[in-house]
């Protein structure tokens, strides 16, 4: 999570993202584009796609997500979609709304519920850290 939490720092917005494969870094990014325009290019997208690319593959099976922020519903069906195992996050999007506007409040268990539980899902790591540096975003 802290090198989730160092992409976060770095990145045009404050969210940040790590995809694990057996205890292996394979990709890392924070959130938006260097134009700017790409309105998906959230974190969680940029690792994925970054992942797939450099893997080759559309399927990141096994793997673990560790993203500052608890994925969005277009980022939680992005890890569905390409088979991660587990998701590990900081913050949940009812307190990131508080700092950073609505979100539609779908939660991601909510959404594994959905997709017959298939990811495992982890909450609430390091969370107050990451609520420091959104403060300060």
């Amino acid at each position: 999570m802290s090198i989730a939490i160092k992409e976060a720092k770095e990145a045009l917005f404050p969210f940040g993202a790590v995809l694990v494969y057996k205890d292996k870094v394979i990709a890392k990014s924070g959130s938006g584009s260097k134009d700017n325009l790409d309105p998906t290019a959230h974190a969680e997208i940029n690792v994925i796609r970054k992942t797939c690319k450099k893997l080759k593959t559309k399927s990141l099976r096994g793997m673990t997500l560790y993203s500052t922020c608890e994925p969005c519903p277009m980022c939680f069906s992005a890890c569905w979609f390409v088979q991660i195992k587990k998701i590990v996050f900081g913050v949940d999007l009812k307190d990131s709304s508080k700092l950073f506007g609505e979100e539609i409040n779908v939660s991601a268990s909510f959404l594994n519920k959905k997709g017959k539980s298939r990811i495992i899902i982890q909450k609430g790591v390091l969370k107050e850290e990451i609520l420091k540096l959104y403060r300060k975003a």
